[in-house]
């Protein structure tokens, strides 16, 4: 069945999806950058050099060089990987448009959910580029550097990640951050207490802990400083219904109105990423098709640890399209 055929024609409603075979389109957050994304879309597509464009503009640098030519230090940074993930993403997503498709619904990851709500018709790209960038400002400024980390737990549950947690803490912050997948939990707080989280943790019988190389502690309550603040921007840029259905993180549940998705950009600044429970609600309501679109494949490696039943089809270059296009 070609891919138009699969994608088009279907009814969409902002409440939920029905039952029928149907398709998600999710995209990457913070972590799935590389040096080169999206030159191969930039290159082939002139819609989507345009973005490439119209980011640098906005930025007031050239995004296409730092994406492209690196240095990976600068691309890795907040502030700088927030508005490239979602440029290259919402690139791609268009030359999929361009190409007569459409999805059933769409939701993302972190700062993916922010080019799901763009391929959603919520947001406009512009407003998009810089409310990311100014999110990635003030998650960078929220703690001191070296203040705070996230680290992964893998093999333990979530009751026992936050029992971890609780006894780890010590009067500082530690709690669950973003809920991947089973067996693979996120924690993020004060250093101190993450490692001794990770401690416990190793004690308890995890398989692996890591730290991870980011510059905060994202999504713990240490960014409710900076969601306080973001709010104000949320407030003053436009937001519309979304025309495709979008899950939020914070709640892994529907949310179908703009004010309904200012609230929830804010409280997923500090609130967890409920990742693994957005993917068992889709396949629940019969998405059987997961494209992710945007750079990587880290959420293709996730959904395919909670559902084995569904197809999971990676799109970051244009390699990538002639493999959906077969595929599905």
């Amino acid at each position: 069945m070609a891919l138009e055929q699969a994608l088009l024609g279907r009814q969409l409603s902002c409440g939920g999806v029905d039952s029928m075979g149907k398709t998600a389109w999710v995209f990457p957050g913070q972590g799935s950058q590389y040096v080169g994304m999206g030159k191969s879309a930039a290159e082939a597509d002139p819609q989507a050099r345009a973005l490439l464009e119209k980011a640098s503009e906005l930025l007031g640098y050239d995004l296409a060089a730092l994406c492209w030519d690196g240095p990976e230090e600068k691309l890795k940074q907040t502030v700088h990987t927030q508005p490239a993930v979602l440029t290259v993403s919402t690139m791609l997503s268009t030359i999929l448009r361009s190409r007569g498709l459409v999805p059933d619904v769409v939701a993302g990851h972190s700062l993916g959910e922010y080019s799901a709500l763009v391929a959603a018709g919520s947001l406009d790209f512009e407003t998009a580029v810089t409310l990311v960038a100014r999110r990635g400002q003030l998650m960078e400024q929220a703690v001191p550097d070296g203040k705070g980390t996230m680290a992964v737990l893998l093999g333990l549950d979530y009751q026992q990640v936050a029992a971890i947690c609780r006894e780890a803490a010590q009067g500082e912050v530690v709690e669950p951050a973003n809920l991947n997948c089973p067996g693979q939990i996120v924690i993020s707080g004060h250093r101190a207490a993450v490692e001794r989280a990770m401690a416990l943790g190793a004690e308890q019988g995890a398989k692996r802990v890591v730290e991870l190389d980011v510059s905060g502690p994202f999504h713990s309550s240490l960014m409710r400083p900076a969601a306080e603040e973001f709010a104000g921007d949320l407030a003053e840029a436009v937001f519309r219904d979304p025309e495709i259905p979008v899950i939020a993180n914070a709640s892994a549940d529907y949310v179908k109105h703009a004010d309904d998705i200012r609230r929830a950009l804010v409280k997923q600044l500090y609130s967890p990423v409920r990742w693994e429970e957005t993917v068992q609600k889709l396949v629940a309501e019969g998405v059987d098709v997961f494209v992710e679109v945007g750079p990587g494949k880290v959420l293709s490696g996730l959904i395919k640890r909670i559902s084995r039943s569904v197809t999971v089809i990676s799109f970051q270059d244009m390699e990538g399209l002639e493999k959906v296009l077969e595929m599905v």
